[in-house]
Formats: C-alpha cells, structure tokens, sequence
C-alpha cells in the first residue's frame, strides 16, 4: 500500500464502482443552489434523494436536477419518510417508474421521537423489493443478526446507523460496528448520526467502505466548508484503516530508545 492515494483506491456496489467514499444527501439546505455548491465540495459521486419530498417532476418549481446534474451523480432514491414496509415500496416503485432507478436506499422507520429503524418492517419491504428487481441498500439497526439476514436475503450493501438519523451524535457502538464489518462482505456502510469530521473518520478507520450522512453537512454553519471538512476526513480515515494502527498498550513506550544513551 505504500504511496497508495485515496485515487487510487475504488470500491464497488451492485457493479458501480466509486472514488468517492463519501455519499450525501440533498435534504435541509436552506435552498437548492446551496445544495449544489456543498454536494460539489464534498468530492461526493452518489447522492441520496428523499423521494417523498425532493421535487423531481415538476418544471414550474425548483427541481433538483438543474442544481445537482444526473448525469455528474448518482442519484439513490430513499424511502426518507415511511415508516411501513407498504409505503416504502410503494416509494420506490414510484421512483423506478419516474427515473428508472433501480439501485436504491431502503429505510422503514420507527416513530418519533427515535426514529430507529423498525427491522420487521424493514426485513418486509426487503423482500418485496429484491424480488422485485430493485437493488437494494438498507438501513438497519447495529444489529449484527439483522445485517446478517439482510446480506443473506441479497441486499447489495449494509447500512447500519451510528447514532439516531439527525442526532449528530457520532458512533455510539464502534465495538458493534466493527464486528459486523467483519461479518458482512458486501459494502458496509455508517449511515446516520455522523456529527462531524472526526465521526466520519472514525468509521472509516473501523474498515467501513464508506460513510452516508446529510445533516452534518446542511446543518452545519457553514455546509459548504463543512462539506469539504467531510471529503477530507473521509480520505484520513481510509488512509489510516489501510496503514493500520498502531497496537494500543497500557502504559508508555519511548518513542527514543532507552539504551545507549549518552551519560
């Protein structure tokens, strides 16, 4: 690996390849013309649309697309907003049938204020989808078990959260996270409650193949700036996975040798 560059270093899911490890959504900006300007800073290749309420189709209101081209990015239809397995299908059904997108992002949620991702639910529109044709990347619970099963059922990446969607808490069980990486062999990703640079590094040193996250960046004071803050940690963190850490001890170890010193 060595003189390796984050360029040099792609990863796939469901036959796409991306340079990029980093995937943002498009949601809580403060308009769509700040919404373009951070997606463009965080060096981001896919892009993440709430289905339910990004306008897609209507030329006599903003549309998404004139600020954040589909031919420059990947756009991931979300089920952002269901909260039953019928409505989540339905979602991306409808999506499918708008845009043609077929590799999407599934999430059945519980009801505030938690927001935790409901898994019976969630194991429900799987199936429908994947039977379906759609390729399917979950959001899930830190639940090893679960990511199991939904890897098994053929979802085509695995999207546990860090912490609540929105709380921007950070990763909460970075134990439960990188044992799971370890279980899962399709791409493995953080997705939700990502606070700020550091958490997206943190996950990428856990061996995650990358780091899905909205508010953080449009939330932050300044998206833009924050947005490049993300790229950047994104790029850190997989350098570091891929160097490998240093083994942590209890106690010091000199970083000078203590014999031979001059008396």
């Amino acid at each position: 690996m060595d003189g390796m560059s984050t360029a040099d270093d792609t990863w796939t899911v469901a036959g796409r390849t991306f340079r990029s490890r980093l995937i943002v959504g498009t949601g809580r900006y403060k308009d769509l013309e700040e919404t373009g300007r951070a997606i463009e800073a965080s060096g981001a290749e896919i892009v993440t649309v709430a289905v339910r309420r990004v306008n897609l189709s209507d030329p006599n209101a903003p549309m998404l697309q004139d600020y954040v081209d589909p031919k420059k990015y990947t756009y991931l239809p979300n089920t952002a907003g269901c909260f039953t397995a019928n409505e989540a299908v339905r979602t991306l059904r409808l999506a499918r049938e708008a845009g043609g997108w077929n590799l999407v992002k599934l999430e059945v949620l519980g009801p505030a204020p938690l927001l935790y991702p409901d898994m019976p639910g969630t194991f429900e529109a799987a199936e429908a989808l994947i039977k379906d044709g759609f390729e399917v990347m979950v959001y899930c619970a830190d639940d090893p078990l679960a990511a199991k099963r939904l890897q098994d059922m053929g979802c085509v990446a695995i999207m546990p959260l860090g912490a609540p969607i929105g709380s921007g808490l950070g990763l909460q069980n970075p134990a439960m996270i990188s044992l799971m990486r370890e279980q899962i062999t399709v791409p493995f990703l953080v997705d939700a409650g990502v606070g700020t640079a550091s958490d997206a590094a943190i996950a990428m040193e856990l061996g995650c193949d990358a780091v899905l996250l909205n508010s953080a960046i449009a939330h932050a004071r300044n998206p833009v700036l924050m947005a490049r803050a993300m790229k950047a940690a994104i790029e850190a963190g997989r350098l570091a996975y891929l160097a490998g850490r240093m083994p942590r001890r209890m106690g010091a170890d000199p970083s000078s040798p203590l014999t031979g010193l001059i008396r």
